[in-house]
């Protein structure tokens, strides 16, 4: 009898992003998840650069050890690259100092990366070109959700409550400053300011007054030329948020909420606060809020999920306000998976474990055709 052979999991992290490191440190978790058993997996970095190279399977080297001991993808592997050929889209070593070696088909990619070039569209395309299933959202849902001024106004024409804000980029901030700031002032003090398109909470600020903005809109400016300026929520609002996962008949699914409660120093959920040292932060998992709220948030999530046309996975946060109202605040396609994030915990109280979770959204992925679907 002929044994069937293990699916091909390409896990590829890292990337030309700020985020660099965490894509490392999730990649770390997800190696560790998968069963080999079940799937051969091939661990493939980018470096900051953007060459793509082999790396290495072990989990501890893509932990955070420190501040300022992050991990990073080892730029002196060998250099590979997908490559669309008759039978499927094999794995070849790009590498001119060697001879061509094909490595074998990729049957799926896992593309745990976080920010721009991964999060946001880019490597979805490139994967809808070779023609390889990849796990997560597509193109579309990737990019609207990876720039939350795009977000915010597909969030509200499908009826979902979001906060009000304006775009300034460093062009329209060195044309007319005092532009930016009568919007500013328009929109009301204390603001939020944040990279348009960035993630874990890099480059972001708050802005009391109108004598930090420009403070603010710098800062913002190190990580995206394109900013958004944001109202905060209302005082004493608590930051919850709930897990999607789409179960294997497409349909959509919903974990329990989750609350994030900041500690110490940190005024709001800052990179510290997310990925060093936890007693930053309290986690609630389920959220400790009433039924009627948690109804709510998943039918909500749901809502966000369909509206940005969602696949696999997505993390929505939320801001609960003290009158019990909920304002979305964003959605990621490719919630991070390290062990301090919210959504494998999220997913874990609700009764899928890790292994799981990594499993179902890998046959999900498996499951589904490249192209228009």
């Amino acid at each position: 009898m002929t044994e069937t052979p293990r699916p091909r999991v390409a896990v590829v992290f890292g990337g030309r992003s700020g985020e660099h490191a965490i894509s490392c440190v999730t990649a770390g978790s997800v190696l560790a998840a998968i069963d080999p058993e079940r799937y051969d997996v091939v661990p493939i970095g980018i470096a900051r650069d953007g060459r793509w190279v082999l790396e290495s399977a072990d989990p501890e080297r893509l932990r955070i050890t420190g501040p300022d001991a992050l991990p990073s993808v080892d730029d002196g592997g060998v250099p590979v690259a997908l490559a669309r050929v008759e039978a499927g889209t094999d794995l070849v070593v790009s590498d001119p100092s060697r001879p061509p070696e094909t490595l074998g088909e990729v049957d799926v990619v896992f593309p745990l990366l976080h920010g721009p070039w991964g999060e946001d569209g880019t490597i979805q395309g490139m994967l809808e070109m070779a023609g390889v299933r990849y796990v997560g959202a597509g193109v579309l849902a990737s990019a609207v959700s990876m720039d939350k001024a795009y977000m915010k106004v597909v969030l509200a024409a499908a009826g979902l409550p979001v906060l009000p804000s304006i775009v300034v980029t460093t062009r329209s901030w060195a044309a007319d400053p005092e532009a930016a700031r009568r919007q500013a002032d328009e929109l009301g003090y204390p603001l939020f300011v944040k990279p348009a398109r960035g993630g874990s909470s890099l480059g972001i600020s708050k802005v009391r007054d109108a004598a930090e903005l420009a403070a603010g809109l710098a800062h913002a400016f190190e990580h995206d030329p394109k900013v958004l300026v944001e109202v905060a929520a209302p005082a004493g609002s608590r930051e919850v948020e709930c897990g999607v996962l789409q179960a294997l008949d497409g349909t959509t699914e919903t974990s329990v909420p989750a609350e994030i409660r900041i500690t110490g120093e940190h005024e709001f959920y800052d990179f510290e606060a997310k990925y060093l040292p936890e007693e930053a932060t309290e986690l609630d998992v389920p959220a400790l809020v009433p039924d009627a709220v948690a109804v709510e948030l998943r039918a909500l999530s749901a809502r966000a999920f369909e509206a940005v046309g969602g696949e696999g996975l997505a993390r929505v946060d939320f801001f609960l306000a003290p009158d019990g109202s909920l304002v979305c605040n964003e959605i990621n396609t490719m919630p991070g998976f390290t062990p301090l994030s919210m959504y494998p915990r999220m997913w874990a109280a609700t009764g899928v474990d890790y292994p799981a979770l990594v499993d179902r959204l890998l046959r999900l992925a498996l499951a589904r055709d490249t192209g228009l679907r």
